[in-house]
């Protein structure tokens, strides 16, 4: 029987067509007013998915990662 993907992650992973991941921060949503500009500019292009992590994502994710 074929293997469902995770839904919860699919929407928090963006996957490049070279392989590698990235996902986003949190708190960039709201309560924007409160942070400095410095913390709001960091919060763009998200962060990569550490080497630790690959192998859980990879069996989550069947058949999206090469």
């Amino acid at each position: 029987m074929k293997q469902k993907s995770h839904s919860g992650l699919k929407k928090r992973l963006k996957i490049r067509k070279s392989g590698s991941m990235r996902f986003d921060k949190s708190s960039r949503r709201h309560l924007l007013a409160n942070k400095s500009k410095k913390q709001k500019r960091n919060f763009k292009g998200g962060l990569p998915v550490d080497s630790t992590k690959m192998k859980a994502i990879v069996g989550m994710l069947p058949g999206k990662i090469r």
